[in-house]
């Protein structure tokens, strides 16, 4: 009776690395697919500053002197 029980005791090891092997490929995962920083920065007027600032400039409502003179300004 004994050696029949014994044939399936082989398979816990196998499960415990299988699912460790698992966890980890989903962990793995995770850190690949979160973003880097956070979703703001920390000057988010700059940013829209500065987009006004290139809009102004594109449509050419400014010259690039003053573009450069504005842009050094900016926080």
């Amino acid at each position: 009776m004994m050696g029949y029980s014994m044939g399936w005791m082989w398979i816990w090891p196998f499960l415990i690395v299988f699912g460790l092997l698992v966890l980890g490929y989903l962990a793995l995962r995770v850190t690949q697919t979160r973003p880097d920083g956070p979703a703001t920065t920390r000057h988010p007027d700059r940013s829209r500053a500065r987009r006004i600032l290139d809009e102004r400039f594109a449509r050419g409502e400014i010259d690039e002197e003053e573009y450069r003179r504005r842009k050094g300004e900016l926080p």
